[in-house]
């Protein structure tokens, strides 16, 4: 049939609706036109009627409808470039096929044109963005002279004037609210920069946030984490499965199938750009409120849900391989795209925190700081099933969110006391509970030293406590170790020097009793020379108590002569932590412990144990061993981490105060009593270098 002909034909047909209106092949013949009519006024007509027609547009299927319609125009886009491309080839090669020099085809240039002619008032402006956006996509692929330089910039103002229409008409359906952003997402990285400038950001961006989190089309508000606990049955007497067969499984899969879902990178940072270019300040804060209400309902909605009293490390015990396989598979990945993406926006509110003198006053940026703090936690069960490292975006938010809470202290308190244990003194049995409290102790350990004495004694010490003094469990093992972290940034903040005296022998006696078993000699040896730091001069600790710093290196040297000399086993908790390195016993780990707190400890007492170490290198056995110590010691000492007093002092006892030869030979390392010329003979019986 001549194109003409079923061009009419169309027309009537896209005229008439009914329920059983075969809507995808309308919509494949008029794509199937778009490309093969070649009078312009045909393609206008069929653009008008193709944006108003009852049968493509009386009951459409959501965003997926409107993203297959976007892609006619850009399927259509590309074959006309593709089209031309050959009849540039055939002329090259003065190749000549009769059947196409007689179908003649509109020129690019005079198609879009003719294209653009069939949007006017009677369609909906977000349906005019569909066909430019389609149009725009299309053209991407291509050298920009593949059109005139006018003819795009006019594509691109077309296209953002329609979109600031579509988003100030308050007429607007839900849907058609939901076309702009869709539309905007896919082009959006195709607008030039000056196009850029003109969008309406205020208007956009409490669009594109509800249509992220709160559409039928987005997240749906998180109403799908506790829809999902209906479908989760008990298999077995100890097993939970989530069949693959289930409604809320099918819901799941429809979401990830979302046009504003499988595209959520592009949209958060279509989100990020939108909240960074905003004119009023105060959808910024909004959109912080909107984001932190939204992660607390996911927060609740998810402990409601059954799987969330299943710990990472219990999978396989209560999960049916079903659940575990194929179908909790599909929900995380869906938590782990939202997680990325509410990061990328909150990110981009706390950049416009920084640059704002608005949003960054001290009446509203603690504020913004505590629930940016609060969206991080409540995300928090999702971040712990990624990996124990942070991404460059969340670390960011979190530190700097922190850096500001630091500079108010009430804020800070008043929001270390809303996100404490509820019951401090006690390890909570509920797995999320428990990532909670890590939460907790990653946050306070950056924040002491805006805490008073007794928040740092009656929140952080409390909770860290039952860590302490418990056996890590692998599930625990990440908060044991905040712990430790928490308990040595309190005993650093200068206000907190009474609870330091007071908790420094509970503190060391939890680090004794947890090395080996329970940590890593890295860990031991960190915890023990911040210790050693804290209570050396110039700290506050080394004036009220003098004497602690020498205590500390007594009780390692004592736990040094006791400790057994065979190699360590590997960690039943933390498997390959320590495995990089040669193999050490932890009498060997004492000994470098000791060696590791020599550049920190005051000039007098660093005389007076230089001359013990020797003694306690002739401890170890092992020839790997001791030439270990050997060398870390030669590199406490040279290695730059002395200062020059100390220097002089390790440098004095090296050279001519023996401690070379104890060291190397096995003498007794004590100061000589007489005083020997650099270079001089030795006496004679004595070792020779």
């Amino acid at each position: 049939m001549p194109a003409d002909r079923l061009l009419s034909t169309l027309l009537r047909a896209l005229q008439d609706y009914a329920p059983d209106q075969d809507t995808p092949r309308l919509l494949g013949t008029a794509a199937s036109l778009l490309t093969t009519l070649n009078n312009p006024l045909n393609v206008t007509l069929l653009v008008n009627h193709a944006l108003i027609a009852p049968a493509l547009w009386m009951q459409p299927n959501g965003l997926r409808y409107c993203l297959t319609f976007m892609g006619v125009f850009h399927s259509a886009t590309q074959r006309i470039i593709q089209h031309e491309a050959e009849e540039a080839e055939r002329k090259a090669t003065k190749q000549v096929d009769y059947l196409a020099s007689n179908e003649p085809h509109l020129p690019l240039s005079k198609w879009i044109r003719a294209v653009v002619e069939g949007l006017d008032h009677r369609s909906p402006r977000s349906r005019h963005l569909l066909v430019l956006g389609g149009v725009l996509n299309g053209l991407s692929r291509h050298d920009d002279d593949i059109i005139p330089s006018t003819l795009r910039a006019t594509l691109e103002e077309n296209f953002v004037k329609a979109a600031n229409s579509a988003l100030v008409n308050r007429n607007e359906t839900d849907l058609g609210r939901q076309m702009v952003v869709l539309s905007l997402n896919y082009t959006f990285p195709h607008l030039s920069n000056f196009e850029r400038t003109h969008l309406d950001y205020d208007e956009l961006l409490p669009a594109l946030m509800h249509a992220l989190l709160h559409s039928s089309e987005g997240l749906g508000s998180g109403y799908f984490l506790q829809a999902i606990d209906t479908d989760i049955r008990q298999s077995s007497d100890s097993q939970f499965n989530w069949p693959a067969e289930s409604p809320t499984h099918i819901q799941t899969q429809a979401m990830l199938a979302s046009p504003l879902i499988t595209s959520i990178g592009p949209l958060s940072r279509l989100i990020a750009h939108t909240a960074e270019n905003a004119r009023d300040p105060w959808l910024v804060s909004s959109l912080v409120d909107d984001v932190a209400e939204f992660c607390d309902n996911i927060f609740r909605r998810w402990r409601h849900n059954k799987v969330s009293e299943i710990d990472v490390t219990e999978d396989k015990t209560y999960l049916h391989p079903e659940a575990r396989e194929k179908t909790l598979p599909d929900l995380w990945r869906l938590l782990r795209s939202l997680l990325f993406a509410l990061v990328i926006i909150l990110r981009s509110a706390v950049g416009r925190l920084l640059a704002d003198s608005t949003l960054g006053g001290d009446s509203v940026a603690p504020q913004i700081a505590t629930q940016c703090l609060q969206s991080l936690r409540n995300l928090n069960f999702i971040f712990a099933r990624l990996s124990s490292s942070a991404f460059s975006q969340y670390t960011f938010v979190h530190l700097t969110c922190v850096d500001i809470l630091n500079s108010y202290r009430t804020a800070t308190s008043n929001y270390l006391k809303s996100i404490a244990p509820d019951t401090l003194g006690k390890i909570p049995a509920h797995p999320l509970d428990r990532m909670s409290d890590l939460f907790f102790l990653n946050t306070a350990e950056h924040l002491t030293l805006a805490l008073s004495p007794t928040d740092s004694d009656t929140l952080l010490i409390a909770a860290a406590t039952p860590y302490l003094t418990s056996n890590p469990t692998p599930e625990l093992l990440p908060i044991f170790e905040s712990a430790h972290s928490v308990m040595l940034a309190v005993f650093s903040a200068p206000q907190n020097a009474e609870i330091t005296t007071r908790q420094l022998p509970f503190y060391v006696d939890a680090l004794f009793r947890a090395f080996p078993q329970n940590l890593s000699a890295r860990q031991f040896r960190l915890a023990f020379k911040n210790l050693v730091k804290i209570v050396s001069p110039p700290g506050i600790m080394a004036r009220q108590q003098p004497l602690l710093a020498a205590i500390l290196l007594d009780l390692v040297r004592e736990r040094a002569e006791n400790a057994p000399s065979l190699p360590l086993p590997p960690s039943a908790i933390a498997p390959g932590q320590d495995e990089s390195g040669p193999p050490m016993s932890e009498q060997v780990v004492m000994i470098l412990t000791l060696l590791d707190a020599l550049p920190f400890i005051a000039t007098d007492l660093l005389e007076e144990w230089l001359p013990l170490l020797p003694a306690m290198l002739q401890l170890v056995a092992d020839e790997q061993m001791k030439e270990l110590c050997i060398k870390h010691l030669w590199e406490t000492i040279v290695g730059g981490s002395m200062d020059p007093d100390r220097s002089q002092v390790c440098v004095g006892w090296w050279t001519t105060g023996g401690g070379m030869e104890a060291i190397l030979y096995g003498d007794g390392g004590g100061r000589s009593s007489e005083y020997v010329m650099s270079g001089a003979l030795p006496v004679p019986g004595e070792a020779k270098l």
